[in-house]
């Protein structure tokens, strides 16, 4: 059972742009004597049309900036970066490494019309681990894979509520609801963002399905236990590869005012891949 002083080392969060705050908002209500590194990748934001290779890479490198921060755990707030990278960050790092992934398992137990509705990204939904889950959970169940480009984009920019953003919406869940689908996955953190929108397309007696809560759950089951207490307070770093007043100003909207954003670095591996995520080698 995990300790619960809380260790002096923070905990690094990480995902393509801002949609992982809806994560690390749960995380520290959890674990409130945490202290936490959030970084958003939102200059390659989003993930969800990158190639894999390229979201493997950029991974990579956010991982090693959070482990050489000395990160006792790093959270995968991005679907797309989990389904791509997690398995292969875990061979590269001894720090747990939580990662997400749809919640199709627990949506084919709440579901009385046995149709489920899945909203993603692409990568996501083409990966195996969705097809993993698929397979496992879906043998009597219809689960419909909804690919949804341009949503994540409008969360980047703060449009919840704009008319361009409920069009987006209509499209995506419509034909799932007349499929009869009950029950909607977010696969993608960027989404919760859009919780409310998406239950007011879809209606009352549609279940919505976001997993911040159970990632909550998991990394509290895995930190490293700690014998000796600590009396500095928790703080949240926040890192941006993209435009931080634009990250400010999406923090104050959510309530997270006069916040601190750093620029990320420019990161490459001195190691085996020296050269930036998707440049050519030199010839």
């Amino acid at each position: 059972m995990q300790n619960p002083v809380a260790h002096p080392a923070p905990i690094g969060v990480y995902d393509s742009g801002v949609g992982g705050l809806a994560v690390l908002r749960a995380l520290r209500k959890r674990l409130p004597g945490e202290s936490f590194i959030y970084v958003a990748d939102s200059a390659n934001a989003p993930y969800g049309d990158r190639t894999p290779e390229f979201v493997e890479c950029r991974a990579k490198e956010v991982t090693r900036f959070l482990v050489q921060r000395h990160a006792k755990a790093v959270v995968l707030a991005c679907n797309t970066a989990s389904v791509v990278a997690a398995q292969r960050l875990r061979t590269l790092h001894d720090v747990p490494i939580i990662a997400m992934e749809p919640a199709i398992k627990p949506a084919t137990l709440l579901t009385k019309s046995r149709v489920v509705l899945v909203l993603a990204t692409t990568n996501t939904i083409r990966s195996e681990s969705v097809a993993r889950l698929c397979r496992t959970y879906g043998t009597d169940t219809r689960i419909i894979l909804q690919p949804c480009p341009g949503l994540a984009d409008r969360v980047e920019r703060g449009e919840f509520q704009h008319i361009e953003t409920r069009l987006l919406l209509e499209t995506y869940i419509r034909p799932g609801l007349v499929a009869g689908a009950d029950t909607i996955v977010l696969g993608c953190t960027h989404y919760a963002f859009l919780a409310d929108e998406i239950a007011a397309v879809a209606g009352p007696s549609v279940i919505v399905l976001e997993p911040s809560d159970a990632i909550a759950r998991q990394l509290s089951r895995v930190l490293p236990a700690t014998q000796e207490p600590h009396h500095r307070a928790a703080t949240t770093s926040f890192f941006s590869s993209g435009s931080t007043p634009h990250m400010r100003a999406f923090l104050a909207s959510i309530g997270e005012a006069s916040q601190q954003v750093q620029v990320l670095p420019a990161m490459g591996n001195p190691s085996d891949e020296a050269r930036p995520c998707g440049k050519p080698p030199a010839s």
